[in-house]
């Protein structure tokens, strides 16, 4: 990507972005969104798009199960699933301009499936967390703005204790100045998908009583987000999330590249915390 900064000069941010790439991204979507619009997400453009920003594998949830119907929702990412590959094993993924000269196919990135449930309907959220356990997947995505649901739901501490009880990881949207509330005290693993940087300091304050309270760093865009999160909380919070292919991944992942965060910190925001998370079974 190169363009004018107001100088004259073109900015290409992949010459920022350098050899950066992204193990695991912890917030992609296969899928549409009915009302809204943006890209249909069938998988293989996903795939596409994750491959040409140098994303190995990612955290895949259905926008079927999350709005339509859970459960063939769910089994559609379920089928999706990619055996788990160590990343030493993987090929090397090239710069965009390689791909677009078509001199060289990407890996296909990865799937690791996360189940959604339908926060408006606790009972069967809960069966279908077992359901899903049951699978082997080993987190789950919570819609709460899309299915219109607010934080002080029965259903949200319901569905938080069943998914901390089955030592599910939880993938949640909303504002992670309620939504923080109903995982309290529950011991649980969460990553809150839209931490904003305004809001950073709540997920600060929330998050040192919390020790499995983690965040994605796609809104944690200004100068010192990614840089204060780690000096309170350790680098070992913070996830590389894209949501692509209804965001530009290349957003967080140049903030990523140029922020002041060591290189073994960068390297586990860039998927290896996502890894520790999603690719072993919680205890």
């Amino acid at each position: 990507m190169a363009i004018e900064d107001g100088s004259g000069i073109p900015f290409d941010a992949w010459r920022l972005v350098g050899g950066l790439e992204v193990a695991l991204d912890v917030d992609v979507l296969f899928g549409a969104y009915p009302d809204r619009d943006g890209p249909p997400g069938a998988p293989e453009q996903v795939l596409r798009l994750l491959g040409e920003h140098r994303i190995r594998a990612a955290a895949v949830a259905g926008l079927r199960a999350a709005l339509f119907d859970v459960r063939s929702g769910n089994d559609e990412v379920i089928a999706q699933a990619s055996p788990e590959v160590a990343p030493s094993d993987a090929a090397d993924l090239r710069s965009p301009e390689v791909l677009a000269a078509g001199a060289v196919d990407p890996r296909t990135p990865g799937v690791v499936p996360v189940g959604a449930v339908d926060l408006r309907d606790p009972l069967g959220a809960a069966r279908e967390l077992e359901r899903l356990a049951a699978e082997g997947v080993r987190a789950v995505r919570l819609f709460p703005d899309e299915q219109g649901v607010e934080a002080g739901f029965p259903s949200v501490r319901h569905v938080a204790r069943r998914a901390a009880r089955l030592g599910l990881v939880v993938l949640t949207g909303g504002d992670v100045r309620r939504f923080w509330q109903p995982f309290a005290g529950l011991g649980a693993s969460v990553v809150f998908l839209d931490t904003h940087f305004y809001h950073l300091g709540d997920f600060l304050v929330a998050a040192a009583d919390e020790p499995g309270f983690h965040t994605s760093t796609r809104l944690l865009n200004s100068p010192d987000a990614l840089e204060l999160a780690a000096a309170e909380l350790g680098a070992d919070r913070l996830l590389y999330g894209s949501r692509a292919p209804h965001y530009e991944p290349l957003v967080p992942l140049l903030r990523l590249a140029t922020s002041g965060l060591k290189p073994e910190e960068i390297a586990a925001v860039a998927g290896g915390n996502a890894e520790r998370l999603l690719r072993r079974p919680q205890s």
